[in-house]
């Protein structure tokens, strides 16, 4: 089996379909628990952002698995009047391969460069892990996604030139007004991306700061740290009343800002135009409220243009980073390619220890003594033995099928020793492709990911 994905993103679907099938962090499991019950999966890990949903997995049957999972992504889509076929992207072995580094190194992302999408996959990776969703195949493979992920942020310049979607969104305000200095900015949400918004903001020179969050402490704690005022969920109107610049960006599942509230605060607002910018998915501001006079919203995929600052050095980074995925991908695709000789090689190692005890049975009696610890001696000398006459072979054979046809040199080794079909049964996921069979670490070096070592069986759930 090999890796494929079914992949919907801001690359071929709106945001309005985007935020229907966002999995938030407290749901993921939920869904890969749904997504084990489906009959053709043997392996999966999702991956759900604000700019995409893909589910990677490995199947014997691929085409009926992307049916089946087709199948679980239109349920949630359900309504929404979108041809779902004309938007999902299909991808097996190297393409599927291909986009998962890339996707993990962000070149896949809005903005090229951006460093929150490993932490992401990495997470993804993790629920997968933790359900028991995993077995030889991401086993094997995850490790290496995110060693190429960490060569490409280190080996090439392409974070140099990365804006984040916060330092987007205040970009884009910047470009609403000629001044930001006298302007007052209510940020909703107290998050990772609302922070940083906020740090960009400061360094506009705005006029007045407000922060609100459903849980006040948490809106307490990051106005103080850029000396702004807090303000309590429930004075959001009051606080609309007052600001020209909304930046919005919740974990809420539903829109917290509707054109009723913006209507009424329209009457009591002084400051003329009023801009919102919803920087979260699913969305959190309603966009009727375009439709209200002096009223302008923009959502996560107008913020596009502005993430286009910067894209020839970008795109320049982008092509060597491209050259370490297409090297790492050619990398793990050889490896994964020798493990087909694996079994030929367990398999003439037994028969050339079952060759060897039985001359040593044959032996024993004519010695001279009869100690049982002798025998023991002459056993582990012929085992020994084999080992030894054997390495070299068995390493040279990992080589030739890593650089070439590794099912094509497992069947002249199997035609050439007379390994039948029961000794070459294939192994146990634990002696798949996450753990090298001749006990040798796969990685160069540790992982940033405390998970990645551990080899977690796949289980699919009794139905």
């Amino acid at each position: 089996m090999t890796i494929s994905v079914l992949s919907l993103s801001y690359k071929t679907a709106p945001v309005e379909v985007r935020e229907k099938l966002d999995i938030p962090a407290a749901q993921l499991g939920q869904a890969l628990e749904e997504l084990q019950c489906l009959p053709s999966l043997d392996e999966v890990m999702v991956v759900s952002t604000c700019n995409r949903v893909e589910v990677y997995f490995a199947a014997a049957d691929p085409a009926a698995a992307f049916g089946a999972i087709k199948g679980w992504m239109a349920a949630r889509l359900e309504g929404a009047g979108f041809d779902f076929e004309q938007s999902v992207v299909r991808l097996s072995g190297k393409p599927a391969l291909n986009h998962l580094f890339r996707v993990a190194g962000s070149l896949e992302s809005m903005v090229i460069g951006e460093p929150q999408i490993l932490g992401q996959v990495k997470e993804a990776f993790q629920a997968s892990v933790e359900k028991k969703c995993v077995g030889s195949v991401l086993m094997g493979l995850m490790p290496r996604v995110f060693r190429t992920a960490k060569r490409v942020r280190t080996e090439t310049g392409i974070s140099r030139f990365a804006v984040s979607i916060s330092y987007a969104a205040v970009e884009l305000a910047g470009k609403i007004f000629d001044s930001m200095a006298q302007k007052t900015v209510l940020v909703i949400g107290a998050g990772e991306m609302a922070e940083l918004a906020i740090a960009h903001l400061i360094k506009t020179g705005i006029g007045r700061l407000m922060v609100i969050n459903r849980t006040y402490d948490n809106a307490v704690a990051l106005a103080e740290k850029f000396q702004g005022e807090p303000l309590r969920y429930e004075e959001m109107e009051l606080a609309l009343a007052s600001a020209d610049i909304v930046i919005s960006s919740t974990g809420a599942r539903g829109f917290i800002i509707t054109p009723p509230m913006v209507r009424q605060v329209m009457r009591q607002h002084k400051g003329g135009a009023m801009f919102f910018i919803d920087i979260a998915v699913p969305r959190d501001i309603d966009p009727d409220i375009n439709q209200i006079t002096n009223v302008y919203c923009y959502d996560i995929d107008d913020l596009k243009s502005v993430t286009d600052s910067n894209r020839k050095e970008r795109e320049k980074e982008a092509l060597a980073a491209q050259a370490i995925v297409d090297e790492e991908v050619a990398r793990y695709q050889g490896w994964a390619d020798s493990l087909s000789v694996v079994p030929v090689i367990r398999a003439l190692r037994e028969k050339f220890n079952q060759a060897a005890m039985a001359e040593v049975e044959k032996t024993l009696p004519r010695l001279s003594g009869d100690s049982a610890e002798d025998g023991k001696l002459v056993s582990q000398m012929a085992r020994t033995l084999v080992n030894k006459l054997l390495h070299a072979p068995s390493t040279h054979v990992r080589q030739v099928a890593e650089e070439g046809d590794g099912k094509l040199m497992a069947e002249v080794l199997a035609g050439l020793f007379d390994l039948t079909p029961a000794s070459l049964a294939h192994p146990s996921k634990k002696e798949g492709p996450g753990v090298e069979p001749s006990g040798e670490d796969v990685e160069d070096e540790p992982l940033e990911s405390p998970i990645v070592n551990k080899v977690v069986p796949f289980a699919r759930p009794a139905k």
